[in-house]
């Protein structure tokens, strides 16, 4: 999970908004529509990184198509210390 979680976040263009939204998921459950307003997103680009986001299972998503929402995997929750740590290094 640690490499995954270097790449998706330090090595590819969008890592910031990804960890952004990583950061606002673990506070509670979002639609992509309130995560775009949260994080003054445009719409599209929070579409293009839950999709990645949820490739990857960092991200489950929960509910019907519209008002689906957001939730970190297990997998994640239990790996967050790791995301935590990478997110310290990235925004000095």
């Amino acid at each position: 999970m640690k490499k995954l979680l270097w790449w998706l976040i330090a090595g590819k263009r969008g890592g910031i908004n990804r960890a952004r939204i990583i950061k606002a998921l673990a506070d509670r459950p979002y639609n992509m529509h309130q995560l775009s307003e949260e994080l003054n997103l445009d719409y599209k680009t929070v579409r293009h990184h839950i999709k990645i986001l949820e490739k990857n299972n960092v991200i489950k998503p929960s509910g019907d198509t519209y008002g689906k929402l957001y939730f970190l995997s297990a997998e994640m929750e239990k790996n967050y210390d790791i995301f935590e740590k990478i997110w310290e290094k990235i925004v000095k």
